[in-house]
């Protein structure tokens, strides 16, 4: 891998730069890129994407807010997603492609195979569980032949909840066995936003939620094993003691860590640990406000029309979180958010199968506004950790999960020192 990364003319290429979201993960990579070196050399990168005048714009856009002119000399690569020639292309002139084309149900696996064909490692920030499990159906074995690493899911709030739970394993003294984690976004007087491309992959993974099924049962993988005390998942709203306010069930992240804790059990003879996933909601007029917009989210992505409408309409059907717009930046100024997880275990010795658990830890993980912000941090250090530290990622090649791919690296220290902060709350030893 070492070889391959010093013989082509770049470690990093951003494919999507010209997308919402890809625009900030060109700015993260520009602040990161002159403080990182590989292989005692400057860090070489480019940009991708279709239109040449769109790229240049947004490097040029980049120096400007950076104060970095030498952004403009940034090379560009011409690539269409619809163009497998120019996917290749791209592919064989990078190390490691950091993907920002979604949504990825529709545009991923074009990159994917091009990537797993000409050895090429891949990063996406995907929360698209369809495809997610399709790409490791399809390409896991390839891609462990041609030692190439395919790592979905390296945005928010996926990396903050695999490596959060596995950071809260690693903290707590004793076995851990079931974990809880509670989200919170604080925001200032405009509240927060979203761009609508974040909605439509939303609206796409509840639209194709039969086919999920089938492609599970087409796994037909064993059910892991439950250690100690089993976890009680909450299906709706409910008070929460633990945070002391109103919490329901979040987030895309609790399929990406069961593929994690499968992998550590079945690959590394780790025990598996239970999850569930929760977000935190305010008073009783932001409940009311979630329940209407999910029943019309849930009613409406369940036929072709009703998801047409909902992708016509973001701001509307969402109370305003979503736009075409996106955030602005004082939205995203103001916007941070917590995920503060409550795991509990079994001390050194004791039976995990007898008892209650005796011990408990509370940890978090912070950082600045998530869907933007903090993904762009979460997936261009998963691309420089890909490239820095293949002696500690798996074996072998193949489609991986964060947790999967990262839990033998530094990532938790290469993001705490990025702004995606990882901490320990509190511990009761027995």
């Amino acid at each position: 891998m070492a070889t391959r990364a010093s013989n082509r003319p770049y470690q990093i290429v951003i494919f999507g730069a010209t997308g919402f979201t890809g625009q900030y993960v060109v700015e993260e990579l520009a602040r990161v890129a002159d403080g990182e070196d590989y292989r005692g050399q400057p860090l070489r990168w480019a940009i991708a994407g279709r239109s040449q005048k769109k790229l240049e714009q947004v490097l040029s856009s980049a120096a400007e807010k950076l104060g970095k002119p030498h952004l403009k000399s940034i090379d560009i690569v011409i690539c269409d997603i619809n163009d497998d020639d120019s996917l290749a292309d791209m592919c064989k002139k990078a190390s490691v492609v950091l993907d920002c084309v979604g949504p990825y149900r529709f545009y991923g696996e074009a990159v994917v195979r091009a990537c797993v064909e000409n050895k090429t490692h891949f990063v996406d920030i995907s929360g698209e569980a369809q495809y997610l499990e399709s790409m490791h159906l399809k390409y896991n074995d390839q891609a462990a032949d041609n030692g190439v690493y395919i790592v979905g899911s390296c945005g928010f709030d996926s990396i903050p909840a695999d490596l959060g739970i596995l950071f809260t394993r690693n903290s707590m003294q004793g076995t851990m066995t079931a974990v809880e984690s509670y989200l919170s976004l604080k925001s200032g007087p405009e509240g927060f936003g979203l761009h609508e491309g974040t909605w439509q992959s939303a609206i796409q993974v509840f639209g194709d939620h039969g086919n999920l099924k089938n492609l599970r049962k087409k796994m037909a993988l064993k059910p892991l094993p439950v250690v100690g005390k089993k976890l009680n998942r909450r299906n709706t709203v409910f008070y929460s003691d633990k945070v002391q306010k109103y919490a329901f069930p979040f987030g895309s992240d609790a399929a990406v860590v069961k593929r994690t804790q499968r992998y550590l059990y079945e690959d590394l003879q780790e025990t598996p640990v239970q999850y569930a996933a929760y977000g935190i909601v305010g008073g009783i007029k932001t409940i009311f406000k979630f329940m209407i917009a999910g029943l019309f989210f849930l009613l409406l992505t369940k036929c072709r029309w009703g998801r047409k409408l909902l992708i016509k309409h973001p701001k509307f059907f969402s109370f305003g979180f979503f736009s075409k717009e996106g955030p602005t930046q004082r939205q995203m100024a103001e916007t941070s958010f917590s995920m503060t997880f409550f795991g509990e275990g079994y001390s050194q010795g004791l039976d995990t199968q007898q008892g209650k658990p005796n011990v408990k830890i509370c940890t978090q993980v912070s950082g600045p506004e998530p869907g933007y912000n903090a993904t762009s941090i979460l997936m261009v250090q998963a691309g420089i950790t890909i490239l820095k530290e293949p002696e500690s990622l798996p074996k072998n090649g193949g489609v991986y999960t964060p947790g999967a791919a990262f839990s033998k690296t530094k990532l938790i220290d290469r993001l705490n020192k990025s702004g995606v902060r990882f901490t320990v709350l509190s511990k009761t030893d027995a």
